[in-house]
């Protein structure tokens, strides 16, 4: 007797309502390759508000605050002026949204070198180094061979890109030169298919629940015109409906029946017609909409009050919780993504605006969340109360000495803003430890050394 192999499947499964087997429908549904064209993305884009909203949305979060520089404030101001000369907010944000529509953008490092096939080398940028930032998409950017060196910077990258220029002449950058936005990434790795080294659009995986949402609004609103139906019932309707006299006096007649409603709410019938009118049920709809809408919401990542721009609903909503989740998304955007695929170009930035590189200098994100004054307030009378604490009342209670406490309230204080113009202050009438001891402190201090 032969060997008998059993199949066991990891899943729940019933023989009596056909539960998992091969007669469950659901076992009919599975997965395909989602494949969008770029005419479909642009036609997406372009026609309906919602893909529209999907790609713009988490761009603009990510750069609406932008960054705070730490230096010196001259060299923050050279800086500043350096990133507005080069438009760096205009061009990161322009690149982000393209690149998550198409799935692949570029901002280009124009550095007026004669040969943007090489390597661009950061440390001989100059001051003014930097001459132009141009915006490139996957649709003009060709991604060449794969670097297959585990060893090299680029690995699992192209090598190059190719960009085509005026009278079909081909341009080879150095991937060194490019700042670069994949949009969603591809979890196959498919380098060499559709995507040719860039990433895939974010509409791939919420186009299906975009269409149905939209489908869904524009069967609702086609519904509106028929919700309410006016029926009549005329005597030989249908013996003399071939009659070409008989049905240009029905349209007038009825013309004339509904202008004279229409003015007094009067209508006007034979008394062998009957009239009656039929309203549709719109109870609900609007539920059914929002449902969709939340599946949409969930597709995109993005919390339905940022999305469709409305108040929280329901009682004691105030939709906290929600932005608070998206604003850390967000912060999680600006950190693990644009902060990566900056950090060339802030180098840059940083030789181009000061001629050189000071290794203290760097940035953080702005928060999107603001606070109000009174919050503003209750924070700065907080640390206020903590430092009088920590330095006690009289002299020889402090855990922390006066002059260190100070130093460090005033950075605290110049980095928050809640002493606007403090750093200017202080290099006026110096910091605490340069000032003169009063004669209250001598004496007390006298006091504290004879006990």
């Amino acid at each position: 007797m032969g060997n008998v192999i059993a199949m066991a499947r990891d899943s729940l499964m019933s023989f009596v309502s056909r539960l998992g087997t091969e007669r469950d429908k659901a076992a009919t549904v599975f997965y395909t390759q989602p494949i969008l064209t770029d005419e479909q993305i642009v036609a997406a884009y372009r026609g309906s508000w919602l893909p529209r909203k999907i790609i713009d949305i988490p761009a603009l979060d990510s750069c609406r605050k932008w960054r705070d520089w730490q230096a010196d404030d001259k060299v923050i101001e050279l800086i500043e002026k350096e990133e507005k000369r080069l438009n760096v907010k205009g061009k990161v944000l322009e690149a982000s949204k393209k690149g998550r529509l198409f799935g692949g953008a570029a901002v280009y490092i124009g550095t007026g070198d004669s040969d943007p096939s090489q390597s661009l080398d950061v440390d001989h940028i100059e001051q003014g180094g930097i001459k132009h930032l141009t915006v490139l998409t996957r649709r003009q950017l060709k991604a060449g061979t794969i670097d297959r060196d585990p060893e090299s910077e680029w690995f699992n990258r192209p090598e190059k890109y190719y960009l085509t220029g005026l009278n079909g002449k081909q341009l080879t950058i150095h991937p060194s030169r490019l700042v670069l936005f994949n949009g969603a990434m591809t979890p196959d790795d498919d380098i060499s298919g559709a995507t040719q080294g860039w990433g895939e659009s974010i509409l791939t995986a919420t186009l299906d629940a975009i269409k149905n949402a939209d489908s869904t609004a524009g069967n609702i609103a086609s519904l509106i015109f028929e919700a309410k139906i006016d029926i009549i019932k005329i005597p030989g309707f249908t013996e003399n409906i071939g009659n070409k006299v008989y049905e240009d006096a029905i349209l007038s007649r009825y013309t004339l029946a509904n202008t004279i409603k229409g003015i007094n709410g009067t209508l006007l019938l034979d008394a062998e017609e009957e009239y009656e009118s039929k309203s549709a049920q719109l109870a609900g709809l609007t539920d059914i909409l929002m449902a969709f809408m939340q599946i949409v919401s969930g597709a995109a990542d993005i919390p339905v009050t940022r999305l469709l721009g409305q108040s929280p609903a329901g009682m004691n909503a105030t939709g906290t919780s929600d932005m608070k989740n998206y604003h850390d998304r967000v912060q999680s955007i600006q950190e693990l993504e644009l902060t990566p695929a900056m950090a060339r170009l802030d180098e840059c930035i940083i030789r181009s605006a000061t001629g050189t590189r000071d290794e203290a200098i760097y940035y953080e994100w702005a928060p999107l969340e603001q606070m109000s004054e009174k919050e503003r307030a209750d924070i700065f009378k907080t640390k206020s109360d903590a430092a009088r604490a920590l330095i006690g009342s009289s002299s020889g209670q402090e855990i922390i000495t006066r002059e260190a406490l100070s130093d460090a309230l005033v950075n605290t204080f110049t980095e928050d803003g809640s002493l606007p113009g403090l750093d200017s202050f202080i290099d006026e009438y110096g910091k605490l430890s340069e000032q003169e001891p009063s004669e209250a402190e001598i004496i007390a201090a006298a006091t504290q050394t004879r006990r």
